[in-house]
């Protein structure tokens, strides 16, 4: 493990493109979200306690749960993390000196090519599935759980289903367009094992995704998929969510030209590491509350 989950924490950026994506995102899922950074703060807000004592026994309680290797919990960042690395050199430290002013775009578009549908559907649905596996393994219930976590989906909240709101809207409606849910099932219907082993992200992610072999875990990522299209169109349609209107949000500091969608959506995947962020959030967010019910 390559960093104690209370520096990762300490660690996560209070503005940045990520941050202010989210923010601009705020719209789709009103005030479920807000940027609590720094692990003390965050037993703070979790548990409302505010004996210093108690509070470090909490965080003592939290990181050796965090460190027990018979729980799920570094894989669980292990997977928020991985489905957000991306191998693009243009990184968020190119664009560190235009936070805060506007992001001129443009610039940008000779340096990157926008994913092919079929890429794009595959990322987003990696993406899922690193979520199923990441709440299976917080939860401490086997790793091919659907029903339990597309139930749970219903209850998500905070941080939670702000990463769902956004991969529905930066890594499905943007990207695909209004239609991507038939997109991306399409993609998966045509997809071969050879294909999803050429897959980097799935690579990476292969120990950690049910099936003994990649045949299975393609099924198992199409089960996963099909399993929670329901939510995800329920979720765009109670909410009237449209391409141009995350557009017309997201433009407030970054400037794009109409014709450049599929760009914009690649700019946003190598800016952007909202699973990651939000992922380490709802991981503290966890430890916390167990840390708390075990005292």
């Amino acid at each position: 493990m390559s960093k104690p989950i209370y520096e990762l924490v300490n660690e996560l950026p209070t503005d940045n493109i990520t941050v202010k994506v989210l923010k601009a995102l705020d719209f789709v899922v009103p005030g479920e979200w807000e940027n609590v950074v720094g692990f003390e703060n965050t037993i703070r807000q979790v548990t409302g306690e505010t004996d210093e004592e108690m509070i470090q026994q909490i965080g003592d309680r939290a990181i050796w749960l965090f460190n027990d290797k018979s729980q799920g919990y570094q894989n669980a960042l292990w997977l928020y993390q991985t489905v957000d690395r991306t191998d693009s050199a243009l990184g968020a430290a190119a664009l560190a000196n235009k936070v805060g002013e506007k992001v001129s775009f443009l610039g940008f578009l000779n340096r990157i090519t926008p994913n092919p549908d079929k890429a794009q559907a595959l990322d987003l649905s990696l993406k899922l599935v690193g979520e199923l596996v990441a709440f299976c393994q917080i939860n401490g219930i086997p790793g091919d759980s659907i029903g339990d976590f597309v139930a749970s989906l219903g209850e998500y909240s905070g941080e939670s289903l702000m990463r769902m709101a956004a991969l529905v809207c930066i890594d499905g409606l943007i990207p695909l367009g209004p239609d991507f849910i038939i997109k991306v099932q399409q993609s998966l219907d045509n997809l071969s094992p050879k294909e999803l082993d050429n897959n980097g992200t799935f690579k990476e992610m292969k120990g950690l995704i049910p099936g003994d072999k990649t045949s299975n875990q393609l099924d198992f990522i199409g089960s996963s998929f099909d399993s929670v299209k329901g939510w995800m169109s329920g979720f765009v349609e109670q909410r009237d969510l449209t391409p141009e209107q995350l557009f017309s949000k997201l433009s407030r500091f970054i400037e794009y030209s109409e014709d450049k969608l599929d760009y914009f959506a690649a700019f946003l995947d190598m800016t952007t590491n909202y699973y990651e962020h939000t992922g380490t959030q709802t991981l503290a967010r966890r430890l916390i509350e167990r840390a708390i019910a075990e005292i």
